[in-house]
């Protein structure tokens, strides 16, 4: 008699090692970034695209979403155009990247926003579930970690494999020149080490999402409902 009164042996797998060693994906990682902010000159925008810049280095194919036009959540059907491009790149995604100022010790609306209306599921299919996360803030003061807290949060509850490392941008606006570009300093560098984890984790996870993402709990539901469609169908 097993020791695990409870254990549904049914739905139990064992762990085998040799299925987490799948053969690996030759195609160039797929990383979409967010930024949360519409302002004319916006530093999150531009920390974005430094981003996207390292991460073409590191042999990416990358797309950056623009937020400008994108309904507040529930405030459009989700077949907006806007919307709809949105729920399409992270579908397209293996790795996100989520850039938000910090405003009144949060992250942004525009950029909750983004995260809103990306659904835990859209039919059977997890828009986010699986895929590689990396978080950074900018701040106009001092050095915060309020907001990438908070999307940590969020990365969790969207199934996310948010990676350890994060970056946050004190004083944002002496960090970026006129042109644009980030100016060298340990901000940079730090961007740079996100980047450069975030694109290891996503080569070592990306094929192997959805043994990483089976769970015992939902093959137990799962395994119900099929029971209960059987015993309905046979009772008709």
């Amino acid at each position: 008699m097993s020791d695990l009164p409870n254990l549904d042996e049914d739905c139990f797998r064992p762990i085998d090692p040799a299925a987490l060693t799948a053969p690996r994906s030759t195609h160039p990682p797929r990383v979409l970034l967010l930024y949360g902010s519409l302002r004319p000159v916006s530093y999150s925008r531009l920390l974005t695209l430094e981003a996207e810049r390292l991460l073409k280095r590191f042999g990416c194919e990358t797309r950056v979403f623009d937020p400008a036009g994108l309904p507040l959540p529930d405030g459009a059907p989700a077949d907006h155009p806007k919307v709809a491009e949105l729920r399409e790149l992270s579908l397209w995604s293996e790795a996100q990247v989520w850039t938000s100022p910090e405003r009144h010790g949060a992250m942004t609306g525009v950029m909750k926003s983004q995260i809103d209306w990306i659904p835990l599921a859209l039919g059977s299919v997890r828009p986010t579930q699986g895929r590689t996360l990396a978080l950074m803030q900018v701040s106009g003061g001092s050095q915060s970690f309020n907001a990438v807290n908070q999307m940590r949060v969020l990365g969790r509850w969207m199934r996310m494999l948010t990676i350890p490392n994060q970056s946050s941008v004190a004083k944002a606006f002496q960090e970026f020149g006129e042109d644009g570009r980030m100016r060298p300093s340990a901000y940079y560098d730090r961007v740079v080490d996100v980047m450069e984890e975030l694109v290891k984790f996503t080569l070592l996870t990306r094929d192997l999402t959805d043994r990483l993402t089976d769970r015992y709990s939902e093959r137990k539901e799962s395994a119900a409902a099929l029971e209960a469609r059987v015993n309905l169908k046979q009772a008709v």
